[in-house]
């Protein structure tokens, strides 16, 4: 316990939001105590999610933080009639039981992973998300050259390798090649042959230096992904993502059930609830959540211990902040059966500027689990304030 703080005596007293400038709507969430300790979490991927935390923050104050899976159940509960098993309102909820893991580990002087049972890795591995060949921005600067060519993609393969990582993930989906119209989420023959030779192009660069998965961003029917996934049966594809829409999952069932290539999916499957099917009936062969938008670290945690029942593994979709993607290295670290959390930001010059640690948290693919209490990190005030959303004023400092 924090030095002269009795925590059954510690309450709310006030939650405040602040959204940063980001393309995947970072709302980073702030809980303050009577005790005079703060937690800090955030959201991702929820454009509103900030009026939600206001909404929900009459719900918080004068309880004790340090309840956290109380606090959350109270949470959805009452923003059941806003969507509260799907959608924002958990996705706000996810910001503030980060913010809750952060605050109850200062409070208790532990890191957070040790109040979702304690870590199992001191580091997780990381896995960058290099888009396409786009991601060596060289479109501007040379005038035939093609971001979506099989080579661009190998040349990025190997940009991100020159980093220190040993896992990546390229998207498949979006490449107007014979996807122009994505109405009909079916793929022609020579779509499909376009694919794979991206694919083996980059497989044949990366000759065994890293694993690497493809992400089809939802876009395609069954029968389409049935084709894909056999024409690439001869690579080593680490996993194909989020193959078919979320909506059906007896559509995901078939999928899974159905290729030779591993199927990750979860990161817009809501709660352990959500999950349930998918995991119980093998409807992936990797579940795949996010944990600062479709449920927070215990619910997250909860996900990852029922898989682990069934022997499926976790990955953990991430688009977040530093803070966000400290938070799920968190869950990572606590989940036995945890393969890689993503990274999402390599474009973004001044990501690692988020935190007042002078050294990127990612170092040759890895991140370290800090010793420190609660997320073991702190948001540098002054970097968010000049990266503010329109109209947004700065949460109070803690």
């Amino acid at each position: 316990m924090a030095r002269g703080i009795n925590g059954r005596d510690v309450t709310i007293t006030d939650v405040q939001t602040t959204r940063i400038d980001s393309s995947f709507h970072w709302t980073l969430v702030r809980i303050y105590t009577d005790a005079g300790v703060t937690g800090t979490g955030e959201a991702v991927l929820g454009p509103k999610a900030d009026e939600y935390i206001d909404y929900a923050k009459e719900l918080l104050i004068g309880k004790n933080p340090l309840d956290i899976d109380a606090r959350c159940t109270e949470l959805f509960e009452r923003l059941s009639y806003l969507g509260g098993m799907n959608g924002i309102a958990v996705t706000a909820i996810s910001g503030l039981d980060i913010a809750l893991h952060d605050l109850a580990g200062k409070l208790l002087e532990v890191p957070a992973y040790q109040l979702i049972g304690g870590k199992h890795r001191d580091s997780v591995r990381v896995y960058c998300d290099t888009h396409a060949g786009e991601h060596l921005h060289r479109t501007a600067e040379v005038d035939d050259y093609d971001p979506y060519a099989p080579e661009a993609y190998a040349e990025a393969a190997e940009a991100v390798l020159a980093d220190g990582f040993d896992a990546l993930k390229f998207d498949l989906d979006g490449l107007n090649r014979g996807d122009e119209d994505r109405r009909h989420k079916h793929l022609n023959a020579e779509a499909i042959e376009y694919r794979r030779r991206i694919v083996e192009a980059v497989t044949d660069r990366v000759d065994g230096r890293a694993d690497v998965a493809f992400d089809c961003h939802w876009s395609w029917g069954g029968d389409t992904v049935r084709r894909l996934a056999a024409a690439l049966e001869p690579y080593p594809v680490w996993w194909l993502e989020d193959t078919v829409p979320p909506e059906n999952h007896d559509v995901q069932l078939y999928v899974t059930h159905n290729t030779n290539v591993t199927i990750a999916a979860g990161e817009n499957v809501y709660r352990v609830e959500g999950a349930r099917r998918l995991i119980e009936n093998h409807g992936v062969d990797i579940i795949h959540p996010d944990v600062p938008k479709t449920g927070g670290m215990l619910e997250t945690k909860k996900v990852a211990d029922m898989a682990k029942a069934y022997y499926i593994p976790l990955a953990l979709h991430n688009v977040a902040s530093p803070l966000g993607t400290m938070a799920s290295a968190h869950v990572g670290a606590a989940a036995s059966n945890f393969l890689a959390l993503e990274f999402h930001a390599r474009d973004l010059e001044w990501w690692d500027d988020v935190l007042t640690e002078s050294d990127s948290i990612i170092q040759d693919g890895r991140i370290e689990l800090p010793d420190e209490p609660g997320l073991g990190v702190e948001v540098d005030v002054d970097v968010l304030e000049a990266h503010l959303a329109d109209g947004e004023t700065l949460f109070d400092e803690a």
